[in-house]
């Protein structure tokens, strides 16, 4: 297999497999920005920066609601952005926009931090096997990645809940997807607008309004079970 060098800017190397993909990505090499990713034997790479408010601040909420859920909880580990997941089962290596490792994953095996090489005490890079709860916000260049090569990749990989959020045309949208021995199943909303996170124990809800100079604001609305 012959480089790769991406609009002069990435030369991705030689990978014909994910061990040696994986190798890479903790090299000196590896860019630290943009993100990349390996997906069942395809290297998907995504330069472009990120829209400010149809995938920024979006998962800053996201990813503020789920760690305040998470530390009052003390039931694990909430991780974004440069966080890298990786299942040699489900052949993927990949950088999700949010990542929730509970304290049952990591003790019953389904997942573990990967050290880091030469690291001290809490020195780690990776997670690996199965998170608890993924979310991708879907963005214009990555749509079929990240609402079918992906969650594909994720079931195989036995996440056991995804969240697929796209707030680039109007309204945000939320799809909870629970994992199944068929699949990923989506979750019903309520009358309100809610809909029931097995993996957090709660309802939640996605809504936007607007800030006074006109941009979007968006809130997870967090309620009880019913």
């Amino acid at each position: 297999m012959a480089t790769i060098v991406f609009e002069d800017s990435l030369t991705i190397p030689a990978c014909e497999s994910l061990p040696v993909f994986r190798a890479w990505t903790q090299s000196d090499t590896f860019p630290r920005h943009g993100r990349i990713d390996w997906v069942h034997g395809r290297i998907e790479v995504d330069m472009s920066p990120e829209n400010l408010f149809k995938h920024g601040t979006i998962k800053t909420e996201i990813a503020a609601r789920i760690y305040s859920i998470v530390r009052h909880d003390g039931s694990g580990e909430v991780f974004i952005d440069r966080t890298r997941v990786t299942c040699p089962e489900a052949d993927l290596s990949a950088e999700p926009d949010v990542v929730f490792v509970s304290d049952g994953a990591i003790d019953g095996g389904r997942a573990r931090f990967v050290a880091a090489a030469g690291g001290g005490p809490a020195s780690f890079i990776e997670v690996e096997g199965a998170p608890d709860l993924i979310v991708e916000i879907v963005s214009d260049g990555s749509v079929a990645k990240d609402t079918e090569r992906l969650p594909r990749a994720y079931h195989a990989a036995g996440v056991r809940e995804l969240w697929i959020v796209d707030a680039r045309c109007g309204a945000p949208r939320l799809d909870l997807n629970e994992h199944t021995s068929a699949g990923y199943v989506r979750r019903p909303v309520d009358d309100a607008g809610f809909v029931r996170s097995p993996v957090l124990g709660c309802r939640v809800r996605l809504r936007a309004t607007t800030t006074a100079r006109g941009l979007p604001k968006y809130d997870l609305d967090v309620a009880a079970l019913e």
